[in-house]
């Protein structure tokens, strides 16, 4: 009994892990991002599979976002990480 209950609790826990804004291809895409309506046109074919790059947007609210991609193995891109970049405190 106490293992079934052990069982109960880590998959309770996992599936916690799992949900949010990530889906199987990465974060979400958002306006602004190079995903967002679906995948770009052109293939990255020169650029080594694994390799990454960043992409500088700004949101709807002003706000400045990196992301940055990874080249998947069908040169289709993920992104693997999102950060607002504060804006300075004076110019």
């Amino acid at each position: 009994m106490k293992k079934a209950v052990a069982l109960l609790v880590v998959a309770v826990a996992l599936a916690g892990c799992t949900t949010g804004g990530l889906n199987s291809a990465g974060l979400n895409p958002i306006p602004g991002s190079i995903t967002y309506g679906g995948q770009p046109r052109t293939k990255l074919t020169k650029s080594p599979i694994g390799s990454t790059f960043t992409h500088n947007f700004y949101n709807q609210w002003g706000e400045q976002l990196q992301e940055t991609y990874v080249i998947l193995p069908d040169r289709s891109l993920k992104i693997i990480e999102r950060h607002v970049i504060p804006e300075p405190l004076w110019d």
